[in-house]
């Protein structure tokens, strides 16, 4: 990809050390405290974001709970996503990701160093695990970023529909649920272009369990969905 060179290039007197760093963060992530390992992906990613003519524009940073141990749910662009999310936040995630990301160069130390869980949705059996092993974190103030979708939308700002059964986990955890609405994330790394990029990033209001309790997962999705929704489409029209 012609964005992930330039901002390999732009910042090619750093490179080598935050390589070695990352590499080791990866392989002893159990051992580094989370908000170090947040801070290394953070310095990280805002230094290759400018090297790639990227600008990451933060709306409703106000709405990210204060207390650990919620879930994002955003709208799934592309592979920047994450990347974008990490810049835009001040508190430290983890992932549910798909399993064939797992091995991808870059990404799967930044996977090793969130802790990410990945899941095969071929196996349900697998899936229920996850689901299950992400509840009990969350519970424990480990927060987490699911995206709804299952996989990248590949229609720019459409947003796809939402499995229900991303829900789970914040509905058997009974934790806040922050809707993240995506803008332009898919230009970054899913185009083959390297113009400058504004991604935005909006945080919108948690939906606390007192809120959504007794409510159906599919009731939840079209919730949240719409909520992003509404969103991405008030951005583009003042834009």
């Amino acid at each position: 990809m012609k964005r992930i060179l330039l901002m390999v290039l732009y910042n090619l007197p750093f490179v080598p050390w935050w390589w070695y760093q990352l590499c080791s963060y990866a392989k002893h992530t159990d051992e580094i405290p989370e908000d170090k390992k947040f801070a290394l992906l953070k310095k990280i990613t805002v230094h290759a974001n400018k090297g790639g003519r990227v600008k990451i524009e933060v709306h409703g940073k106000e709405n990210i709970p204060s207390q650990k141990g919620f879930i994002f749910f955003p709208n799934h662009q592309g592979l920047f996503d994450v990347l974008s999310i990490i810049e835009a936040c001040h508190m430290p995630f983890s992932v549910v990701a798909k399993i064939e990301v797992k091995n991808i160069l870059f990404l799967k130390q930044v996977f090793a160093i969130l802790k990410a869980k990945f899941m095969d949705r071929e196996d349900v059996r697998q899936s229920l695990k996850i689901i299950q092993s992400v509840t009990e974190e969350v519970k424990e103030g480990r927060n987490y970023l699911i995206f709804p979708e299952g996989t990248r939308s590949k229609k720019g700002n459409e947003v796809g529909e939402f499995k229900s059964g991303s829900f789970k986990s914040a509905m058997n955890a009974k934790c806040p649920i922050v809707p993240v609405a995506m803008l332009n994330a898919y230009q970054a790394f899913d185009t083959n272009s390297i113009s400058p990029v504004t991604v935005e990033v909006h945080f919108l209001k948690p939906i606390f369990y007192e809120e959504y309790q007794g409510m159906k997962s599919r009731d939840i999705a079209e919730l949240v969905r719409r909520q992003i929704v509404e969103t991405i489409e008030n951005s583009l029209k003042n834009n």
